[in-house]
């Protein structure tokens, strides 16, 4: 990642600069920042979240990966790894849903730092998120913050409830199972 010019840009003009080859932009505080498309082990751990949140998403809302959201007014443009958002809340969208959805998943990349999650997290639960989760592959491991910001830690043994209206929970060991063994004969 790194910032590609200096000085703050709009959500409006920031719509409408050209795609980057290798990657897209999203917009940080007013700054263009060019994000690398992601790597297969990274896509892996997205695919295995989506598909153990399908099943309990119907009729609640949308969960996707790569999801686009505008966590502030003006100067932000973001892509969370893994969302969900409510059916009433995303009936509102247009080109972007505005405001964070009530679950973000985010994915460590080794160029993830602390402070970078940090702030997405408190962006994100400032702004309709109720659940911020990081999700740890090289540790196997999954953070989770409400909106109380307590942060609790969940381990390859364990299961991290889903937040309402979803309830239930995941296993953590069944985000780090291949999707893609997990279906072959």
């Amino acid at each position: 990642m790194g910032t590609i010019q200096t000085g703050l840009i709009t959500f409006e003009e920031f719509a409408n600069l050209p795609d980057p080859p290798g990657g897209y932009y999203e917009l940080h505080h007013g700054q263009v920042v060019f994000m690398p498309f992601r790597k297969f082990p990274h896509a892996l751990e997205q695919q295995s979240l989506l598909e153990l949140l399908l099943p309990l998403t119907r009729g609640k809302g949308i969960v996707m990966t790569e999801f686009p959201f505008r966590p502030a007014a003006e100067y932000e443009s973001w892509q969370a790894d893994v969302a969900f958002v409510t059916r009433e809340r995303a009936q509102n969208t247009s080109d972007y849903f505005f405001g964070a959805p009530e679950l973000v998943i985010e994915v460590l990349s080794p160029s993830n730092t602390k402070a970078e999650i940090l702030e997405r997290q408190d962006i994100c639960l400032s702004n309709g998120c109720t659940a911020f989760w990081v999700v740890d592959p090289k540790r196997r491991l999954v953070r989770v913050t409400g909106t109380d910001r307590k942060t609790v830690t969940y381990d390859y043994s364990m299961s991290v409830p889903l937040p309402e209206p979803l309830g239930g929970s995941i296993p953590v060991a069944a985000i780090f199972e291949d999707p893609a063994s997990a279906r072959l004969p």
